[in-house]
């Protein structure tokens, strides 16, 4: 599929050079098929100052044209992937680099648009209470031509060290005095979208419902929680549930656990509760994502949940604290045979997902896409292709490879032929 580009004025070297960021450009995507309205739908894309525009008054009310048109050689056009957990990639741990954040999150950023990623939630995993006071202040608020970052993920450190995973055990904390156990621990809240916690080792409740109340996702996970400490956080706001099957008690017929908040008739009604899930081929199994995807398709996030190992070779590398290796293309902690995170790119799992469920090719783009921003309450600005929305999309081939990404209307990614 061969993309092919012709402008009003000049003739540009590249796609990457070829718009510029002007005021009032305004771009017609041709030749393509729209992820829009969970269908697919064949259907030019129109696009200014950033965001996707409804043709209609443009042509009838401004009579104008465009300035450019881009032949999509037949490609899918599906907004740009949205990843709420990654802890790092390319060599950059975010819980680790502490004097170079700023360049580190960059780098990821960066190298995030190839697979396909427009927007990231960069995520900490449990940490000395120090380094949140360094880390969270200088993670930036925008990265140029990079993925854009919705805020922070802290996954910890208010978990159950019993399920703790990759975290550090002598870094794990208790929330017993309230809001003020958090604001001490993480310096500030400002800057964190999603707090991934263990309900059983919040001694307050409403700590969970004044969390959301600032705008923070409260997700559920590294737990040791019954079903009914999970329904008694999502009656008290908690929203999402941390990497579904992992980290967490598994499914037992008498005491569910938290997975059973994806059939749990205890939700309040009209909310939705959210769960990621890792489609890497390794974290779970094609089976249980098929368990999932048909017991709860609405709440169905995808994941990469990765980390520094993503895009480098086998070796030892870190994560936050701890050492890890890959080897045989899975992340151990180092010397053990514990899984520590993914190392698979986010377009992967999205092929792995719609390979493992026989889901819909929308559903599967959805699961990256719509989902994770109806879960942050962002879904007028990102996670669809609907007028008004940021233009941040993808191009694909039907084998869902990713062509070129393009954020604010700007290609910053296009995979050479």
């Amino acid at each position: 599929m061969d993309i092919r580009v012709k402008c009003t004025d000049e003739e540009p070297e590249a796609l990457e050079q070829e718009i510029p960021a002007r005021r009032q450009r305004l771009l017609q995507f041709t030749n393509c098929r729209l992820v829009r309205g969970h269908r697919i739908i064949h259907e030019d894309l129109w696009v200014r100052d950033g965001r996707i525009v409804n043709p209609e008054p443009v042509f009838f009310d401004e009579r104008a044209k465009a300035h450019c048109r881009i032949d999509c050689g037949g490609a899918i056009v599906a907004p740009g992937y949205i990843d709420l957990q990654i802890n790092g990639g390319y060599g950059v741990d975010f819980s680790h680099d502490t004097e170079t954040i700023e360049e580190g999150v960059a780098m990821v950023a960066r190298g995030l648009v190839k697979s396909g990623v427009t927007s990231f939630c960069p995520t900490l995993v449990t940490s000395p209470s120090d380094s949140y006071h360094t880390i969270l202040p200088r993670i930036p608020a925008e990265v140029s031509r990079g993925a854009g970052i919705l805020g922070i993920h802290v996954e910890g450190p208010f978990i159950n060290p019993q399920k703790k995973g990759a975290h550090p055990e002598h870094c794990i904390q208790t929330i017993d005095k309230g809001l003020s156990t958090l604001k001490e621990t993480y310096g500030s809240l400002d800057r964190i979208k999603i707090i991934t916690l263990a309900p059983e080792k919040v001694t307050d409740p409403e700590v969970i419902g004044q969390l959301v109340e600032r705008g923070i996702t409260v997700a559920l996970g590294h737990s040791m929680a019954s079903l009914s400490d999970g329904e008694g956080a999502v009656q008290q706001g908690a929203t999402l549930i941390t990497h579904l099957f992992n980290a967490m008690l598994p499914f037992h017929h008498r005491d569910p656990g938290l997975v059973g908040l994806l059939a749990s008739d205890a939700v309040p009604h009209g909310r939705t509760v959210y769960f990621g899930i890792i489609s890497d081929g390794v974290h779970t199994h094609p089976a249980a994502l098929r368990i999932a995807y048909r017991t709860h398709p609405q709440g169905l996030i995808l994941v990469t949940d990765a980390i520094s190992a993503l895009g480098l070779e086998e070796g030892v590398h870190h994560i936050g604290q701890l050492p890890l290796e890959v080897k045989q293309g899975k992340a151990f902690i180092a010397g053990t045979e514990t899984l520590c995170g993914s190392i698979a790119p986010m377009d992967e799992c999205v092929r792995i997902f719609q390979k493992a469920t026989d889901c819909s090719v929308v559903y599967a783009i959805e699961a990256a896409t719509l989902h994770p921003a109806q879960c942050l309450g962002i879904e007028q600005q990102k996670g669809t292709l609907d007028f008004g929305s940021d233009a941040d999309f993808i191009l694909l081939d039907d084998q869902l490879r990713v062509l070129s990404t393009w954020i604010a209307g700007v290609c910053v990614h296009r995979t050479a032929k």
